[in-house]
């Protein structure tokens, strides 16, 4: 294993109410900071999620870690093939390569923060989610930037059995 050093010489600073927000209830996603303004150390975000609304479907990053903080409610996290119920101030970390997958517990509500590292852009993933949600592009364009986003999608029946309940 190598070691990053991530290429930056000024703090980041973002103020809440300057925080770009994607969606809308009952999911949101607040921008925080991106790869390209830490030096490649971490991109993070903040995810707010609505009556049991689901975040993100089951995935793996091939090179970089995901961190899961529920700053309040309940979450659940696929780690694996093991479904976490996460609540305020617990933590979730998942390496490269796992599959994870996260939502609101059926009937919560939960406020998420999300870092990667080492960060990969992830802002524009975002806006390209949201462009699904609003239907000016078909879910399947996911497909086409797996690879630009380090994310790839996989299946997963304890995740699916888990959010059926």
């Amino acid at each position: 294993m190598s070691l990053f050093i991530p290429q930056f010489t000024e703090s980041v600073v973002v103020r809440s109410a300057e925080a770009e927000v994607i969606g809308r209830a009952p999911t949101t996603i607040r921008l925080l900071a991106d790869s390209s303004a830490t030096g490649g150390a971490l991109s993070t975000q903040r995810v707010t999620l609505l009556d049991g609304a689901d975040g993100a479907r089951p995935h793996h990053h091939g090179n970089s870690a995901e961190l899961f903080y529920v700053l309040d409610g309940v979450a659940q996290l696929l780690s694996g093939d093991q479904v976490v119920t996460a609540e305020r101030g617990d933590l979730v970390v998942v390496p490269p390569g796992l599959n994870h997958a996260f939502a609101a517990a059926s009937g919560e509500d939960a406020d998420i923060l999300i870092v990667i590292t080492p960060g990969i852009e992830r802002f524009e993933y975002f806006r390209h989610l949201e462009r699904i949600a609003f239907g000016k592009l078909p879910p399947e364009s996911l497909l086409e930037v797996q690879e630009l986003y380090d994310t790839y999608f996989r299946a997963s029946p304890a995740w699916d059995n888990a959010r059926r309940v």
